[in-house]
């Protein structure tokens, strides 16, 4: 959980540090040091109401569990969270290249126009958004229990570095661009979408929900199981100890959604995640070839005419 934590923090903290950061370097190189005030009172009060989300949100949880109806809230909170996270990937993947284009042309306008609430509500907006998903992220990871993932170590250490990073960033030493960087994180992101989706696939299984063809395509207690309380019921049964031992399984089922007896149907889930993702990346990448190309003949004509 807490290295699920920290990278879904660092994710969302950096992801709002370089776009208030952006936002604030914007405005003291025009000149406009008196706005960025404005822009870190939005990102305060944005701060505030995700502590608000997290502890409504909470609250939610703890109803659901009175009612007996807690494992189909986590259920449904895993299954947004994946379509979240993968969704978070494909978005920065766009945009990392072009964001300080686009906050500096919204702080252009909000400046020619003297609109401070605007700036206000525009920082506010953008933190709020990264804290209500990582509030959302930590219900899934954590099974509904928000407020262990925020005093984890995980969520802390997450905050330290995306802090160093931003930091160090707009000091002018970072070498990586945003686009790399964002895709090589988005990677670990994709990764633990995977993950939730299985791990929901296999809770839905177990309450009987949805059946299975082949409960358990095959078996990898002997070599790596899942839990410590597997590796001790495989010795009391064997009485030989797995190679590898049980909370080598719990870290990677928490990360990535480790099983080491999984059902047919999580296979097939896990491998056409993996699928889908290349083919839309494919698919997106081809669209963007072709629209550079297009770009790239339409100035040669105008060339030409010239």
């Amino acid at each position: 959980m807490e290295i699920q934590a920290l990278l879904i923090t660092f994710r969302e903290v950096l992801e709002a540090l370089l776009i208030v950061g952006i936002i604030t370097t914007y405005l003291k190189r025009m000149g406009q040091n008196h706005f960025t005030k404005y822009v870190w009172l939005g990102a305060g009060l944005a701060v505030l109401a995700s502590v608000g989300v997290a502890m409504l949100f909470q609250i939610v949880l703890t109803g659901f569990a009175s009612m007996g109806s807690e494992m189909y809230l986590k259920i449904g909170i895993m299954l947004v969270s994946a379509m979240l996270l993968t969704q978070m990937v494909f978005w920065m993947s766009k945009h990392s290249r072009d964001m300080k284009g686009n906050m500096e042309g919204k702080m252009e306008r909000f400046i020619t126009t003297g609109n401070v609430v605007g700036m206000v509500i525009h920082s506010f907006l953008v933190v709020l958004r990264e804290g209500v998903e990582t509030v959302f992220f930590f219900a899934a990871i954590t099974g509904g229990d928000i407020g262990a993932a925020m005093k984890g170590w995980g969520a802390i250490t997450g905050v330290i570095i995306a802090a160093i990073v931003s930091y160090v960033f707009f000091k002018g030493t970072m070498k990586v661009s945003l686009k790399t960087f964002f895709k090589v994180t988005g990677i670990f992101i994709i990764l633990i979408a995977a993950g939730l989706l299985v791990q929901a696939i296999s809770i839905m299984q177990d309450l009987n929900i949805i059946g299975s063809v082949i409960p358990h395509l095959y078996d990898l207690t002997w070599f790596l199981p899942e839990h410590p309380i597997d590796y001790a019921h495989y010795l009391r049964d064997h009485g030989t100890a797995p190679i590898l031992s049980g909370d080598i399984g719990i870290f990677l089922k928490a990360l990535f959604g480790y099983s080491s007896m999984p059902s047919l149907e999580e296979v097939i889930a896990y491998i056409g995640y993996f699928v889908g993702i290349y083919l839309l990346t494919s698919f997106k990448s081809n669209g963007n070839n072709e629209s550079t190309n297009k770009i790239e003949q339409e100035k040669e004509l105008k060339a030409q005419a010239k």
